[in-house]
């Protein structure tokens, strides 16, 4: 699904136009990546929750030549759904 089809599916849903069905679905993309961006960790019920997660830097290997390298410190986002979607996902009835 692209953010094309999420703004369809909004204008049909809502009968809203498709400018503000896009303006509205940009609007929340915005607020969530700069929440990420400034650490903070995002909890939708119903949905799950996104973290963001410091990784220390560690040793590892070019898998090409076997040469060994630091891979260096960084930031990585992490989705939990949450048990309504995972039961919804898997079929499960609540």
């Amino acid at each position: 699904m692209t953010k094309a089809d999420i703004v369809e599916k909004i204008q049909t849903t809502t009968g809203i136009s498709k400018k503000d069905a896009s303006g509205m679905m940009e609007a929340v993309f915005s607020i969530l990546k700069g929440s990420l961006e400034s650490g903070e960790t995002i909890k939708i019920s119903g949905f799950g929750s996104f973290t963001v997660s410091q990784k220390s830097a560690r040793k590892g290997r070019n898998p090409q030549t076997g040469e060994a390298m630091t891979i260096e410190a960084r930031k990585v986002l992490t989705f939990k759904p949450s048990t309504v979607l995972r039961q919804a996902i898997n079929g499960e009835v609540a």
